[in-house]
């Protein structure tokens, strides 16, 4: 179904090619994230995107044939949910650098957690199993390397003391990746 304005139309009755600055909603409903095209007069050559909360936002040229329009935005969709992936990151490799790197102990198990709603990452130091929540796939990998070192911290400090701190605060970019996280925990991305 495609959003016109504030009108919904069929296939059947949609216009073959849209004008400028019209818009349209696509996409699969069990995407991660919805799909809305605009025409733009102004883009001349070139298709962008951006993702704009769960909306991928896709800007095509207003000639562009409506097959053309939806080449792009199967080519762009499949862009970012590949950025998106958990596929895209190997959390074992991460895990070993960012250990090396801050001197940090290693888990024996990190794996990607698609039932996490609450928490972006848990570490059980006692079977030394940490579980990183697949929300954050979407994320910076700063953000990402932030919740690893977080996690690799409590394998030393089960706690959130001036101890464990201390050595969470060894990733230079903690306090900014801290910022990202409630950013996005009090945003969309809460549960």
């Amino acid at each position: 179904m495609r959003l016109f304005g504030d009108d919904f139309e069929t296939p059947e009755t949609a216009p073959a090619a849209p004008n400028a600055g019209a818009s349209r909603i696509a996409g699969d409903p069990d995407e991660t994230f919805a799909v809305v095209v605009e025409r733009s007069a102004r883009r001349k050559r070139t298709v962008g995107a951006q993702m704009v909360g769960d909306v991928l936002r896709i800007t095509v040229p207003s000639w562009m044939s409506r097959a053309e329009e939806d080449h792009w935005v199967d080519v762009m969709s499949g862009r970012f949910r590949r950025k998106m992936s958990t596929d895209r990151i190997d959390l074992h490799e991460r895990m070993l650098a960012l250990s090396r790197r801050h001197d940090l102990p290693r888990p024996r198990e990190i794996k990607w957690s698609d039932d996490m709603q609450s928490r972006w990452g848990s570490c059980t130091p006692g079977t030394g199993v940490i579980r990183i929540s697949s929300r954050l796939a979407k994320f910076p990998d700063w953000v990402i390397d932030y919740v690893i070192v977080h996690e690799l911290a409590h394998l030393e400090v089960g706690d959130h003391s001036d101890a464990f701190w201390k050595i969470a605060h060894r990733y230079p970019r903690a306090e900014r990746a801290i910022g990202y996280l409630i950013a996005k925990s009090s945003g969309d991305d809460a549960h």
